[in-house]
């Protein structure tokens, strides 16, 4: 067992200082009440991936446990050391120093009770491999990544289970735009595992007073949405980038939603699953949000950009470029219709651009909204 059970903490940035602080009374791992963490715990926890989102949940970690995160660089995980910030991401963030960095993935995992692996969807398969032989015994890994791998369409838990065979694997995922949830704003987000019961056990490790967790065992359903909504957030930002309005905007959501639906059900997921923070919950944050990555790439090809030129000026990740094809993919493979998913790997492949996108998914048959007065799944 993890130990330990739901901690009222509360993290905030200082807009004077930019100071990452706890106003709950008491020592590091004490929650309100006199409880503590369990000590496997506060050794082994390790957050693999210190982009945005991985030194953010490394933050809210640190409040309560001693935590290990991973950088691929050495000169962020000194700087990390040194002084409490991440140069590169939510630079304004000053980690707790209950959180240590380090270079070497062996030194970060080592005998780890929890992995929590905030890894990009291309990466992951490598990271994961070379985690082998090193978690603690059944130790649980969680993914915070949201898209599909390339060529086998494969979600981040399947990668796990295949290469790390014996160790539970589950998902966090939600509306977690990183910089407002270490500004301490009021966020929730769902953690799944196939066992309720593992579910409930990360879900202690994560709660908070500002961090709100939620548990499900829909996987499928949780991961589908995660990589579905960041091609829709592509969607989104080309009609702003074209200059449409928020009609436009409104419908690409809720029909984006009703793609997610469709492939998640088909693929194994819950109906609704797509109705909560991991689906619908997930795909307004980023389809809306000035912060969202997929959603300020689609703006600038909307504005006539050019894909290469977009993602050389930027150093963080938008898992929907590469999460597209392989989506659509898979939607092929189940016989499920995704006309926005279709059109957007069209455009960030090359084959088409934003207005041609636009007129044809304007131009397909007129249908019905949904599929049934008794279907499971949006139309």
């Amino acid at each position: 067992m993890l130990g330990g059970g739901p901690s009222d903490r509360v993290v905030a940035v200082s807009t004077a200082t930019g100071q990452v602080y706890d106003r709950r009374a008491g020592s590091p791992g004490a929650a309100p009440g006199g409880r503590r963490l369990g000590a496997m715990v506060r050794r082994a926890v390790a957050v693999v991936g210190a982009g945005s989102w991985g030194t953010t949940v490394a933050a809210l970690l640190g409040l309560d446990a001693d935590i290990v995160l991973w950088s691929r660089s050495a000169e962020v995980a000194d700087a990390i050391n040194a002084t409490g910030r991440n140069p590169r991401y939510v630079e304004r963030v000053v980690l707790p120093p209950t959180v240590r960095a380090t270079p070497s993935l062996a030194d970060a995992v080592d005998g780890a009770a929890v992995v929590l692996a905030a890894v990009p969807s291309h990466g992951f398969r490598a990271v994961v491999e070379a985690m082998a032989g090193r978690l603690g015994t059944g130790a649980a890994v969680v993914s915070l990544a949201k898209g599909l791998e390339a060529g086998t369409r494969r979600r981040m838990t399947e990668i796990v289970a295949a290469c790390l065979p014996g160790h539970p694997a589950g998902v966090l995922s939600g509306p977690t735009l990183a910089h407002e949830v270490a500004a301490g704003h009021p966020a929730a987000a769902v953690v799944a595992f196939p066992d309720a019961a593992m579910a409930e056990q990360v879900q202690q490790l994560l709660h908070g007073s500002t961090f709100r967790v939620y548990t499900t065992t829909d996987v499928v359903g949780c991961e589908v949405a995660g990589a579905a909504k960041n091609v829709m957030a592509i969607a989104a930002g080309i009609a702003d980038g074209l200059g449409f309005g928020e009609n436009t905007r409104t419908v690409l959501v809720t029909r984006g939603l009703a793609e997610l639906t469709r492939l998640g059900v088909a693929v194994g997921g819950r109906a609704a699953t797509f109705a909560g923070l991991a689906g619908v919950g997930d795909l307004v944050a980023t389809c809306t949000s000035g912060q969202s990555r997929n959603r300020m790439v689609g703006l600038a090809l909307g504005g006539g950009r050019k894909l290469d030129e977009v993602l050389a000026g930027m150093h963080m990740v938008a898992e929907g470029v590469r999460t597209a094809r392989p989506l659509v993919e898979l939607a092929a493979v189940h016989g499920v219709e995704v006309p926005i998913a279709g059109q957007v790997a069209a455009i960030v492949a090359g084959e088409t651009g934003p207005a041609d996108a636009v007129a044809a998914l304007m131009e397909r048959p007129a249908r019905a909204e949904h599929d049934g007065p008794s279907s499971s799944a949006l139309g």
